[in-house]
C-alpha cells in the first residue's frame, strides 16, 4: 500500500504519473481508493469550473458511414442499420431550437458520410454560426485532411472530437479492418490542433481485448496530446456487430478512469457520457462526481433518434430535448452541481479574433 499511497500523493502533487504507476493503480484499484481520487478530481473540477456543468446539444445529423469498424452499430456493412441523412434545413432548425432551449454549444456528428460534401458542412456551420453568433459548433465527422479541417475552421467551427479509439497500434488492428490506420487518425488529432481546435480525443473503456497497458498507454497519449476535451466512456456491444457477445465495460473502471484524467489533465472538459448513463441509470451524476463536467444531451428529431444507434439500448431516444434538458437539470442540481448554458470552453483555450 505504500507505493500505491506515494503514487497517489505524485498524481496529486504532479499530476504526472509513469507507465508503470498506472498500471499498479488499475491493478490495485479498490473501493477507498477510488473514492479518494474522485474527491480529489471533483476538487479540482471545481478550482478551475466550480460547481459548473457545461450542457452540449447534439445533432446527430447522419448514421450513413464509409467504415466498417467492428464494434460500431452504424458500420457500412450493418444492413439492418435504418439510415437517414438531415437536410441542412433540418439541422439549423435544430440548432435554433435548442438556441432557445439555452444551449450556446451546438455538436454535429455523424458516421463518415460522403454524401456531406466539405462545402456543404463549411455552409452549414456558416448558416448556424450566422444566425447564432454566440454559439460554439462542435464537429464530430471523422477522419479529413488538413485542408478539410482548414475549411471547417475558417468558417467558424471552434471544437472538433475525434477519439483517438486506442494508442496501441496493434489494439487498433482488433477493432477496425485493415484499411483504416491508428498513425493516420493521431496525425488528424495533431492536425486539428496546429489548425487552432479545440479538440477532444478520447477511448472506450473495456473495449474487446483491451487491457491495463493499453489504457496506460491511452492516459500516456492524452498527457502528451494535451487536448481541450477528452471523452470516454464504457464500451457498449450492438447486436449487429462481431462483438455482440463481448462484455461491456464496467462503470466503476470508467469512473476511475475519469478522476485519473481529471487529475492528470486539471483543466480538460470532460463528459459524463451518455454510455455511462445507459450502463447505469445514475451513471451520469456518478462521473460528474468523479470528475467529469459536461454533459451532451439529444437535440436531433425523436424520429431519427434511435436509427443513430452505436451500440445497444442507448437512453433518451424517445425524450424531446427540453424534456431531456429539465431532468438533467434535476439530476445534476440533486448532487450539487448547476447546468450552465454557456458556451463553457476549456479555461486555457481563446480563440484568437
Amino acid at each position: 500500500m505504500t507505493d500505491i499511497r506515494s503514487i497517489l500523493d505524485k498524481l496529486y502533487d504532479s499530476h504526472e504519473l509513469t507507465r508503470e504507476e498506472i498500471i499498479c493503480l488499475l491493478e490495485n484499484r479498490t473501493s477507498e481508493i477510488q473514492s479518494e481520487l474522485a474527491e480529489h478530481a471533483s476538487k479540482i473540477a471545481r478550482e478551475h469550473y466550480g460547481n459548473k456543468v457545461f450542457v452540449r446539444g447534439l445533432i446527430e445529423f447522419t448514421n450513413y458511414c464509409r467504415n466498417d469498424c467492428y464494434y460500431c452499430g452504424i458500420r457500412c456493412s450493418n444492413r439492418n442499420a435504418d439510415r437517414y441523412r438531415l437536410t441542412k434545413e433540418e439541422i439549423t432548425e435544430c440548432a435554433s431550437y435548442g438556441y432557445d432551449l439555452g444551449f450556446r454549444t451546438i455538436v454535429l456528428q455523424g458516421g463518415e458520410d460522403a454524401y456531406y460534401k466539405d462545402d456543404m458542412i463549411v455552409d452549414i456551420i456558416k448558416s448556424i454560426k450566422n444566425e447564432h453568433p454566440d454559439v460554439a459548433v462542435t464537429l464530430s465527422i471523422g477522419e479529413k485532411s488538413y485542408e478539410s479541417y482548414k475549411a471547417f475552421y475558417d468558417a467558424g467551427a471552434d471544437r472538433y472530437l475525434l477519439r483517438h479509439e486506442t494508442a496501441d497500434f496493434a489494439h487498433y488492428g482488433k477493432l477496425h479492418p485493415a484499411n483504416l490506420s491508428p498513425e493516420n487518425r493521431q496525425q488528424c488529432l495533431y492536425n486539428l490542433k496546429k489548425i487552432g481546435f479545440q479538440t477532444g480525443a478520447g477511448f472506450m473503456v473495456g473495449s474487446p481485448y483491451q487491457t491495463n497497458e493499453n489504457i496506460a498507454d491511452d492516459l500516456l497519449f492524452l498527457k502528451k496530446l494535451d487536448p481541450e476535451m477528452i471523452g470516454i466512456g464504457p464500451f457498449i456491444p450492438h447486436q449487429d456487430t462481431q462483438f455482440k457477445d463481448m462484455k461491456a465495460g464496467g462503470l466503476d473502471l470508467t469512473l476511475y478512469l475519469l478522476s485519473i484524467i481529471r487529475l492528470m489533465l486539471p483543466t480538460v472538459l470532460l463528459p459524463a457520457t451518455t454510455a455511462l448513463g445507459t450502463i447505469n441509470p445514475r451513471g451520469r451524476e456518478l462521473g460528474i462526481l468523479a470528475g467529469a463536467n459536461v454533459v451532451m444531451p439529444n437535440l436531433s428529431p425523436v424520429g431519427v433518434r434511435k436509427k443513430y444507434a452505436l451500440y445497444d439500448n442507448k437512453i433518451c431516444t424517445g425524450e424531446e430535448a427540453a424534456e431531456c434538458m429539465n431532468c438533467l437539470k434535476n439530476r445534476i442540481g440533486s448532487i450539487g452541481y448547476e447546468i450552465v448554458t454557456d458556451r463553457g470552453d476549456n479555461i486555457k483555450f481563446k480563440r484568437a479574433l
